[in-house]
C-alpha cells in the first residue's frame, strides 16, 4: 500500500505531500487542473521515463518520494540487490527519484543508489495502473495475451526460454552446415599444428628448468674451476700452503687469545673470528661436496641444445614466447575439441530435436491453460459488462493458431465484443463508442484485479480516468465496484464522476492557481461541507445551488449506507 507521496518542483507543482490510506481514494478537480499529475509523479518514482521537461520552470530539479508497505514478494529481491531496510521501520519501502534541469536522472531505494530499471522492477510488485486509454492496450496482441495469461495464471518465461534454446540450436546447426568446409579446413590446420608441437610434448613448467640446466652445463668447466679456486683459498687445497683463509684466521685467534686476559673488549672480536673459522670450515666442506657431484656432461648438453632449439623454433614460428608454448598447445587442443563438436552435425541435430520437444511440451501446457481460461475470462467480463450498463453485451476471447511457433506459444489471442444482444462479436478495436470502450476496459480491469488480489499482487491499484464516457446509474455502479475492490487492495482513482467520488473513503481535490504569471497546482483533502461542495460542483458546475448541494449530500449518504444483497 502507498502511504505517502511527496512531490517537489514537478511540472506545475511547487511542493506537496499527501498521506494515503487503505480503501478507495479519489482525486477530482476542474478540467485542466492536473488531476493526473500525481499519477504521473508516482509513475516517475516507479521508474517511468522522464526528461528535463518535468522540472518546474525556474527549478533546478524535480523530486518525487513514494513510501510503501514493503511486500513480502520483494523481500528476496531487496536482499539480493543490497537494499537495506530501516531497522526502526522494516515494514516500509522508500522510493525516491530526481531529474535535474539537464535531464539527468538519479534514483534511490531505501536510501541506497538504484537504477530506473530497479525502480520499475519494484513498481511491478507495488502498483498496477489502468490509464484512461486502457482499452487501447486491449487491442494489441501482446497486451491481450498478457491479460489472458495472467487470468490463466500462466508463467510464459519458461516457454520463452525453451523457444530461445530451440532457436539457438537451430542457428548452430545452420551455421555448422554452411561452414562445414571451413570447419574441416580449420580442424586440419589445428590438427597439423598440434602434431608438430605434440612431437616436442612441452611440459607446463619445463622451459625454466631446461634453461637453468643448460646454463649450468654450458658453463660447467668455469663452475668447476671457480669452486676449486675457492676451496684452495679457504683450505690450501691438497698442499700445505701457509697462506690460506683457515690458517690465517686461526693465527689471528691465537694472537688475540694470548693477550685477551688483559682487555675484556677483545672477547667479542675473538668470538667473531671463531665464528668465521667455523663458517670457512663449512664452506670448504660444501665446496668439496659440490665438486664431487659436478662433472662435465657433453652428451646431456648436446641433448638440451637439440630440444631447446626445436622449442625455440616452434615458439618463433607461432610468434609466442618460449615459456608460453605449453599454454598455446592447450589452447589448440580446446579449439580442436570445439571444431570437432561443431562439425558433429548429428549431435547438433539431436540437440535441436531435444530443444524442440521441450518447447512443444511447454507450449502445449500453455495452450491448454489458455483454452481453459479463455471462456472463464469471457464469462467474467461479460457479467461485469451487464453491471456497467451494457445489458445483452457479450465479451469473447478468440484464440487462433499461429502460422509458426513463437516465443509466447502456439496461438494468438484477441478480444471480441458484441455491444448488444443479437449482434456479432467483433474485434475490440472496431467497437465505435468511446463509452463502451471505457466500460469494457473497466470490466477487464475489475475482473483481473479481483483475480490478482492475492498475497503477491500489487497492493495499490490506480484508475486514471478510466470512467470517461460513463454517467448515470452506470457511474454509481463503477464507484461501488471500485469501493468493493478497495476492501482487498488500496485503490486510487482519478475521476470526473461525482458518483465515483461519493463512494470514496477519502477525497482529494486538485486545483491550480496563477500568481504573478506563474501557475501552481495544489492537492487538498476535503471532508465534511467542503467535500459536499466538491461533489456538488462535479454535479452541476462552479455555481452551486441548494439543489446540487442537497443531491451531493444524498449521494454521500447513499454511498455510505450498506447495500442489501439479493437473496
Amino acid at each position: 500500500m502507498l502511504h505517502r507521496l511527496a512531490v517537489r518542483d514537478f511540472v506545475i507543482v511547487d511542493a506537496l505531500e499527501i498521506e494515503l490510506g487503505a480503501g478507495l481514494t479519489v482525486l477530482s478537480g476542474e478540467t485542466g487542473a492536473g488531476k493526473s499529475i500525481l499519477v504521473d509523479a508516482l509513475q516517475l518514482a516507479l521508474g517511468g521515463r522522464g526528461d528535463a521537461g518535468v522540472v518546474r520552470e525556474g527549478a533546478t530539479r524535480a523530486e518525487i518520494t513514494a513510501e510503501f508497505d514493503a511486500p513480502t514478494a520483494l523481500a528476496a529481491w531487496l536482499a539480493e540487490a543490497g537494499f537495506e531496510t530501516d531497522p526502526e521501520n522494516a515494514s516500509r519501502l522508500l522510493l525516491r527519484r530526481t531529474i535535474d534541469a539537464q535531464g539527468k536522472s538519479r534514483a534511490w531505494v531505501n536510501g541506497s543508489a538504484a537504477t530506473a530499471a530497479q525502480l520499475r522492477e519494484a513498481g511491478e510488485a507495488l502498483v498496477d495502473i489502468h490509464g484512461q486509454h486502457a482499452w487501447q492496450s486491449l487491442t494489441r496482441a501482446p497486451s491481450v495475451r498478457a491479460v489472458l495469461d495472467a487470468y490463466a495464471q500462466v508463467d510464459t518465461k519458461p516457454l520463452a526460454a525453451r523457444w530461445a534454446e530451440w532457436r539457438d540450436t537451430g542457428d548452430a546447426l545452420a551455421k555448422a552446415t554452411a561452414k562445414q568446409g571451413d570447419l574441416e579446413r580449420e580442424r586440419e590446420r589445428l590438427a597439423w599444428q598440434l602434431g608438430e608441437v605434440d612431437k616436442l610434448a612441452p611440459g607446463d613448467d619445463e622451459w625454466p628448468e631446461l634453461d637453468a640446466e643448460h646454463t649450468r652445463l654450458a658453463n660447467g668447466q668455469s663452475l668447476i674451476d671457480a669452486a676449486n679456486g675457492a676451496r684452495e683459498a679457504i683450505t690450501g687445497g691438497d698442499g700445505e700452503s701457509a697462506a690460506n683463509a683457515e690458517s690465517l684466521v686461526a693465527r689471528a685467534v691465537d694472537a688475540l687469545e694470548g693477550v685477551a686476559a688483559y682487555d675484556a673488549r677483545l672477547a667479542s672480536t675473538i668470538e667473531a673470528l671463531r665464528g668465521a673459522e667455523a663458517q670457512l670450515h663449512d664452506a670448504a666442506h660444501t665446496l668439496a661436496s659440490y665438486l664431487d657431484r659436478t662433472e662435465l656432461d657433453p652428451d646431456r648438453l648436446r641433448a638440451l641444445d637439440e630440444r631447446m632449439s626445436v622449442w625455440v623454433g616452434l615458439a618463433r614460428r607461432y610468434r609466442r614466447p618460449a615459456d608460453e608454448l605449453p599454454a598455446l598447445r592447450a589452447q589448440w587442443k580446446s579449439e580442436l575439441r570445439e571444431r570437432d563438436a561443431a562439425a558433429d552435425l548429428d549431435a547438433l541435430r539431436r540437440a535441436g530435436d531435444a530443444a524442440r520437444a521441450a518447447y512443444d511440451a511447454a507450449a502445449k501446457q500453455v495452450s491448454a491453460a489458455r483454452r481453459a481460461a479463455a471462456p472463464k475470462l469471457a464469462a467474467a467480463v461479460t457479467k461485469s459488462m451487464q453491471q456497467l450498463g451494457m445489458a445483452g453485451g457479450r465479451f469473447e476471447v478468440a484464440l487462433e493458431a499461429s502460422d509458426a511457433p513463437q516465443s509466447f506459444g502456439l496461438e494468438s489471442a484477441e478480444f471480441l465484443v458484441a455491444g448488444h444482444a443479437g449482434t456479432t462479436a467483433r474485434p475490440l478495436a472496431k467497437v465505435a463508442s468511446g463509452g463502451e470502450l471505457s466500460r469494457i476496459a473497466l470490466s477487464v480491469a475489475v475482473v483481473t484485479s479481483e483475480l490478482d488480489a492475492g498475497a503477491d499482487a500489487p497492493g495499490t491499484l490506480i484508475f486514471d480516468e478510466v470512467d470517461a464516457g460513463i454517467g448515470g446509474a452506470v457511474a454509481e455502479t463503477v464507484g461501488r465496484l471500485m469501493k468493493q475492490i478497495g476492501r482487498d487492495r488500496q485503490v486510487l482513482a482519478v475521476t470526473h464522476l461525482p458518483q465515483v467520488a461519493a463512494c470514496a473513503d477519502r477525497h482529494f481535490v486538485v486545483s491550480k492557481e496563477t500568481d504573478r504569471g506563474k501557475t501552481r497546482s495544489a492537492v487538498d483533502a476535503v471532508t465534511g461541507e467542503s467535500r459536499v461542495a466538491e461533489i456538488a460542483r462535479m454535479l452541476g458546475g462552479e455555481k452551486l445551488s441548494s439543489t446540487s448541494l442537497a443531491h451531493a449530500q444524498e449521494m454521500l449518504a447513499s454511498s455510505a449506507a450498506p447495500r442489501r444483497t439479493r437473496p
